[in-house]
């Protein structure tokens, strides 16, 4: 079963003056009911998948308003779905991850943007920048520009963004341009209120047909002739239009201070970092107003030349606070600056740093040195005493560790069906020797990291087996590109066993299917199981398995296939084996089945819960080590990365060496005790079975058991 999303779908129809709880990206999600929007679509992806998994699980309530919801299959097709604005009066909303998901959007992007849509259209993009990321750090600003799309930056406030979210689709409209709302992680999940208004139901919805088609028309296709006169039309009518709009609306706000010769500028979404950083340097008044004006930018293209000169205007300098490489704003304010012939010192990476995220830290250490050398009525003592304090903190956690402070990797969940998969491939190159490894977007790509060391490139979402194509040639090894089969369905079947069969590939191909696409929130799949074991909870769901993707690769071609179960590493390593020395040519696929953990334990909690509740035995599955028998070499801890294999110290005083143990959080999926028999390790593991409302013949067998060892083994 997914996850619930319940409350969330009943906020959804909160109707007017109801006052609305919750997180941001909750907010935008009613927000674009309250405007009216007739469809929806997406590609999950953090900090953004809420709000598609929240569409979905309340298609029955979007039904009554005719709302239309869509999981598409890539960010591509997500954007590809907003042409119905093209040539309808229709409002649609897109959603996907950044910036990864509008490099894979990027070619619908440019054709949309071409000739301008006449509905609105908004696209709400993750902006997944800084320390919280899971992709590279670039940002969207750049497609932005290039295309003469429009894009906001909304201030970190619900109330705010939700407006910023209403006036993004009439901003399209007035401007005929599709529409970039970009939220940071922190604003996604921010918590807030603001007070709600009805939602609206579409003119043109599932509800309210549309009685004929648009007449073709080639001026609206983006296609020569006519995207000569498109580029003119953005510079000439649509980016006017947006600035227009931007002024009319106040879109961008000023906040006024004591002090005038110097200000900052700063893109919406760091506000509330920058409030922090101001507070932290004492650069606020008694009421907890900054000292200096700030501009906010709430549209970060294109930005409004009179704005700006009149906010640098009679100022000595101002402070531009803009996250990421390179610095487009600063670039452009300077331009404009010097057009408008304006004396006044524009400061920005300079002061803050060329690139990362700006942090409370970071933007205390910027202000000090701003203030220091643009501002002298101003102490910069507080900033200077405050980064003392963090300065000491981090020198007494590197005393105590007598190291610097180490980064924490991501890894596997606790019982990860991957885990055993990656074990399994580690013994096959203890005997086989290392190979290139093409790994890919997704939890397998956790292997790259302590214990298993695994994986040469990640190229993208799916083009695992794509990236190994260029060292297959030329490698003494066949290579092995990994895929799980959420990328398999994105992106890798196309852009990976298309290829490879086309060029006749001789590598191997492993396909993680544990049904869902995992890594975003266990979104559904086309061959997530439609069938699995509800009898049987406590059973794994892909014994029930689709096989849609064995048919596929079936009838492309592939001959050499095969579907091993990831728990069972002794299969598993003997096929992979297999897979590397065969003397068959081609392109040779192992599929490693095993559900989501997650989703498994989403599906048995439940259903324990509703046996123990009626009296039902109940049995769990539990493993432990014996530490009398423990050698403390931890080979096990190297070979699982089990969050709950762990190390403690020995009961024995004698002892002085550390033990392997299993915390309470094992889920009792048996890698552990496996691996020690396949790479055959010491014999310390064992296995119980915990069983509750055990049956009057199980609790007869304990007592003469107890009694049994009370004879053999008296006190």
């Amino acid at each position: 079963m997914e996850q619930s999303f319940a409350r969330e779908v009943e906020m959804l129809a909160a109707g007017d003056g109801c006052v609305f709880h919750g997180e941001g990206i909750l907010a935008v999600t009613k927000a674009l009911l309250q405007s009216g929007v007739s469809y929806v679509g997406g590609y999950q992806g953090s900090p953004v998948s809420q709000l598609l998994d929240v569409m979905v699980q309340a298609r029955d309530y979007l039904d009554t308003l005719g709302v239309h919801v869509e999981a598409c299959t890539s960010e591509a097709a997500a954007c590809a779905m907003l042409a119905a604005s093209v040539n309808y009066p229709v409002r649609g909303a897109v959603t996907w991850k950044s910036i990864v998901g509008t490099n894979v959007a990027s070619d619908a992007l440019s054709n949309l943007a071409s000739p301008g849509v006449r509905g609105g259209a908004l696209i709400i993009v993750g902006e997944d920048y800084g320390e919280g990321s899971s992709v590279v750090q670039e940002r969207t600003h750049a497609f932005a520009m290039k295309s003469s799309l429009c894009l906001l930056d909304p201030r970190p406030e619900l109330a705010h963004i939700v407006r910023l979210v209403e006036h993004a689709f009439a901003l399209s409209e007035a401007a005929s341009t599709p529409v970039l709302l970009e939220l940071r992680i922190r604003a996604c999940h921010m918590q807030g209120s603001f007070v709600c208004r009805d939602n609206v139901a579409p003119a043109l919805s599932m509800r309210r047909l549309l009685a004929e088609p648009a007449a073709p028309d080639p001026r609206r296709l983006p296609h020569p002739p006519f995207t000569f006169a498109h580029e003119q039309r953005k510079v000439d009518e649509r980016l006017p239009a947006a600035r227009r709009y931007l002024v009319e609306h106040g879109i961008n706000e000023v906040f006024t201070a004591e002090l005038d010769d110097a200000g900052i500028i700063v893109q919406g979404g760091l506000f509330n970092t920058l409030l922090a950083a101001l507070a932290a340097a004492a650069l606020v008044d008694d009421t907890g107003r900054s000292r200096l004006p700030i501009l906010v930018l709430n549209a970060t293209y294109p930005l409004v030349p009179e704005q700006l000169v009149a906010f640098c205007m009679n100022k000595r300098a101002v402070l531009v606070l803009e996250e990421g490489h390179p610095e487009f704003i600063e670039f452009e304010l300077s331009a404009i600056v010097r057009r408008a012939q304006v004396d006044c010192r524009i400061e920005g990476k300079e002061v803050m740093g060329r690139a990362g995220e700006y942090t409370a830290e970071a933007l205390v250490r910027g202000l000090e040195r701003f203030v220091a050398c643009c501002v002298p009525a101003l102490s910069t003592a507080a900033a200077a005493a405050w980064r003392g304090e963090v300065d000491a903190v981090r020198a007494r956690a590197q005393e105590l560790l007598a190291t610097p402070v180490p980064v924490r990797p991501p890894g596997f969940c606790t019982g990860c069906p991957e885990r055993p998969v990656f074990a399994a491939l580690k013994l096959v190159e203890r005997e086989l020797g290392p190979r290139h490894i093409a790994a890919d977007i997704g939890c397998h790509s956790f292997a790259m990291f302590e214990p298993f060391f695994t994986g040469n490139s990640i190229a993208g979402y799916g083009m695992g087996l794509a990236s190994a194509a260029g060292v297959a040639p030329i490698s003494a090894q066949r290579t092995l590109a990994i895929v799980g089969d959420g990328g398999f369905w994105h992106n890798g079947f196309l852009s990976g066993v298309a290829s490879a069969l086309k060029n006749g590939s001789d590598s191997v191909l492993l396909i993680f299917q544990n049904g869902y696409t995992s890594a975003t929130g266990t979104q559904e799949l086309l061959s997530t199981p439609r069938a699995a074991s509800r009898d049987d909870a406590g059973g794994d769901s892909t014994t029930a398995s689709d096989t849609t993707i064995e048919r596929l690769l079936a009838s492309t071609g592939v001959r050499w296939l095969r579907t091993a179960h990831t728990y069972d590493v002794a299969t598993m390593k003997a096929t992979l084996a297999e897979a590397f020395t065969t003397q068959e040519r081609g392109l040779k696929v192992v599929i490693a089945e095993g559900e989501c953990q997650l989703e498994r334990q989403r599906r048995l909690r439940p259903y324990v819960a509703g046996r123990l509740a009626a009296g039902a035995r109940v049995q769990r599955v539990r493993y432990g080590i014996d530490e009398d028998i423990c050698t403390g070499d931890h080979a096990c801890v190297r070979l699982s990365g089990c969050p709950s294999l762990t190390v403690a110290q020995p009961a024995d005083p004698l002892r002085t060496d550390t033990v392997s143990t299993i915390d309470s959080g094992c889920v009792g999926c048996g890698l552990c005790g496996e691996i020690a028999g396949v790479a055959a390790l010491c014999p310390s593991f064992y296995r119980v079975e915990v069983v509750r409302n055990a049956t009057a013949w199980e609790r007869f067998a304990a007592r003469l058991r107890a009694w049994a060892l009370q004879v053999v083994l008296p006190a």
